[in-house]
């Protein structure tokens, strides 16, 4: 046994080292299929709705964004605010209130109400204070994504978008295009890029920035265009239900190594001293 210690502590540091290897991966891979699953069963209670109780969500969230602008847009709410935001575009009574999709860095995420890290570390959050995403004029929509995790890639790519590219918006059945028309970056409690402007259609995607050390804050914002045709469809991913073949083969290999492994070290503790 002492002689085969070495070779077994070799051994569970392999594995180790090759458990936090694809750690990142197969964790990444995992949020994306819950994810992909919150934004489908978000579009079937979407089906399952009958107008009247469709038209009301719609026209609550009108009227929110409406008041909202009157007062010109703040981001700290009453207990009383914060039980009216969170029952507006709840239909399943999840927190989720649509999905984005951003083509150029393959990004379909769902979107929740509030910014609490337990949103925060799976989805997308949608800024208390800030307009719904439900579009119109004089509204300016905040969502925020983190960066950098090691479990999830959420908003990590979001850099690498430039002025020009679309990022789209399914709220209920609603469609909302937006063209990103301006990249800041700015202090943590520089919000005046956030405010409402009047007879405008915003939305601002937020992410911490530099990576890995975010002290700053990235501002992505876009303002709303006429959708494509192929937006006027209801798009639900299924990527994240593909899985990499270079990830499976790993995940399957490493219980099948680990197997053969017991067998070889119960097998040579039966073996006389001669034959080993």
């Amino acid at each position: 046994m002492k002689k085969r210690l070495p070779t077994i502590i070799l051994i569970l540091v392999f594995l180790t080292g090759l458990s936090l290897l694809l750690y990142p991966t197969v964790s990444d891979w995992w949020n994306s299929f819950h994810q992909s699953r919150a934004i489908a069963e978000y579009a079937r209670d979407i089906e399952n709705l009958d107008n009247a109780a469709y038209e009301k969500l719609l026209s609550d969230a009108r009227a929110y964004n409406k008041k909202l602008a009157g007062t010109g847009g703040r981001f700290t709410l009453s207990e009383e605010e914060i039980r009216e935001y969170n029952s507006l575009l709840d239909i399943s009574g999840t927190g989720i209130m649509g999905y984005i999709e951003i083509p150029e860095i393959k990004v379909s995420l769902p979107v929740y109400h509030g910014t609490s890290e337990s949103v925060l570390s799976i989805a997308v959050g949608h800024i208390e204070g800030s307009s719904l995403p439900v579009g119109g004029e004089g509204t300016h929509c905040v969502l925020s994504g983190h960066r950098g995790l090691p479990s999830a890639k959420l908003f990590s790519n979001l850099d690498k978008l430039s002025e020009g590219d679309i990022f789209l918006i399914q709220t209920l059945e609603e469609t909302l295009t937006y063209e990103v028309d301006q990249i800041r970056i700015v202090e943590p409690q520089e919000i005046s890029g956030l405010a409402i402007e009047e007879g405008k259609d915003y939305c601002t995607l937020v992410t911490c920035t530099p990576y890995g050390i975010n002290t700053h804050r990235l501002l992505v914002r876009g303002h709303r265009i006429e959708n494509t045709p192929e937006a006027q469809i209801v798009r639900v991913t299924s990527d994240a239900l593909q899985i990499d073949p270079i990830l499976v083969a790993p995940v399957v290999a490493l219980p099948i190594i680990q197997l053969l492994l017991i067998l070889l070290f119960v097998r040579s503790g039966k073996k006389k001293p001669e034959e080993r």
